[in-house]
């Protein structure tokens, strides 16, 4: 990988694109400490106290600490993600949504216009919802949250959150164009990178001050090499396919002859990505979130709301609530691995392109024993993936409750995030230099 990334800085269009992401997340990164006006960082800072993996936690890993610290690109991409993921359903449901999916570029171009249009309305929506939410809190604690309450200040701060979110979104489509990688998968990486030196200094208070003991030194160095096995695992599944051989069958056109050659059909073993586990956060997020937002941001410390809470949201009750909530993480990302791969993965519609092309599996009859061979193949793929999905995120959550780390509530989420992004960049800089360096007949 850093043979490929020096050898990049060697092109100067490479080179160029590589330094105008850089620049994009510098201005992104300097965006998140720009304050929000009328609202107190402090009182951001006391609503995320209670901790917990609800959506607001979710908020400021993927922020990179901007909605903690109340500034303008608080709500970052979220809204954004939440409207890609209610049109990519509702593509499956609504008829126009799905031919302007099979319209090519153009479809995916207006598709795009319209999922930014429903990302800016629902950050306008969260904003007000949590405008409402510290408005709430301000009144039950009697302090002042928000600095001179009246219909512009709520204007203005829900706008404020608004356009953050839509300029994150046009740093996105930038970077996209004139950049390297995904736009807003990149912007959502630099937030998760920018959390890790606190992460670590985090560790280092809880184990290793004021003086380096024995336990302290042997649990960091567990921390440190379950860290490093999961990156390699995260690696390794990532790039993980099963490849189906595919033979193509000879016809003759006119005075030529076509096909006859063998390809295969690779399909990855974690087909979902990290979707899954975003559909399983927020749904396990849910509940805690609707009632901090009821009740100002406080959440119940005794009786039974507290200990159904606590097994909804790791990291607010005690160790066992949170093993609770590991099990039903998992349970929920095993469920959503089949949806979204159901969703996004048709082998009726594969087997009949490829019966189309004169393409056959060799060893079944093209046609339905084609699909059903590649539904196997698919569900025992999606078997191993879920799994593997489900340990990377739940073994954080189970160690940070022994140990008592919160820091690793999200650690399998921001993983996976950040390993997908990495690889998937430098993917993208490989086939940009493999089309730069080839060398075509005239040489």
């Amino acid at each position: 990988m850093f043979e490929t990334i020096k050898n990049a800085f060697k092109i100067p269009d490479l080179r160029r694109r590589i330094f105008f992401t850089i620049m994009m997340l510098i201005v992104f990164r300097f965006g998140a400490h720009i304050p929000v006006p009328f609202l107190s960082p402090e009182a951001m800072q006391q609503f995320l106290g209670a901790g917990g993996t609800d959506l607001f936690s979710l908020f400021d890993i993927f922020t990179g600490g901007a909605f903690s610290n109340a500034t303008v690109m608080a709500m970052g991409v979220s809204p954004y993600i939440n409207a890609s993921i209610i049109i990519q359903l509702l593509t499956v449901a609504i008829p126009a949504l799905e031919r302007l999916a099979k319209e090519g570029v153009e479809g995916r171009k207006k598709i795009n216009k319209i999922t930014r249009y429903v990302g800016i309305a629902l950050a306008f929506v969260q904003g007000a919802g949590l405008y409402v939410t510290l408005h709430n809190m301000g009144v039950q604690s009697n302090t002042t949250v928000i600095a001179n309450e009246s219909a512009l200040t709520f204007f203005v701060i829900t706008l404020t959150f608004t356009a953050g979110t839509a300029f994150i979104v046009w740093l996105g489509e930038l970077i996209t164009e004139k950049g390297l990688g995904n736009g807003v998968s990149m912007i959502i990486f630099a937030g998760i990178v920018s959390r890790i030196p606190s992460g670590i200094y985090t560790i280092y208070q809880q184990f290793l001050t004021p003086s380096i003991t024995f336990k302290g030194a042997a649990i960091s160095l567990g921390i440190l090499i379950i860290a490093i096995a999961a990156i390699t695992f995260v690696v390794l599944f990532n790039t993980a396919e099963r490849r189906i051989p595919v033979q193509y069958a000879k016809r003759v056109v006119g005075r030529k002859m076509y096909g006859g050659q063998s390809t295969n059909i690779p399909i990855k073993v974690v087909m979902g990505g990290v979707m899954p586990i975003i559909f399983a956060s927020s749904i396990m997020a849910f509940p805690a979130t609707i009632v901090r937002l009821v009740s100002g941001g406080e959440l119940p410390t005794s009786g039974i709301g507290h200990l159904i809470l606590s097994c909804l949201s790791a990291g607010l009750g005690p160790w066992w609530t949170s093993v609770v909530y590991g099990v039903l993480y998992f349970i929920l990302i095993l469920f959503f691995t089949y949806f979204y791969t159901a969703i996004q993965f048709n082998p009726i519609e594969m087997a009949n392109n490829m019966k189309k092309s004169g393409g056959y599996i060799p060893g079944y009859r093209p046609g339905k024993p084609t699909s059903d061979f590649i539904s196997k193949v698919a569900n025992r793929l999606n078997l191993a993936g879920a799994i593997f999905l489900g340990i990377i995120a739940v073994l954080p959550i189970i160690i940070g409750a022994i140990f008592g780390i919160n820091s690793l509530q999200i650690g399998g989420t921001s993983l996976l995030i950040m390993e997908g992004v990495a690889l998937e960049t430098v993917r993208q800089i490989e086939s940009q230099m493999t089309m730069r360096h080839y060398k075509g007949f005239l040489e």
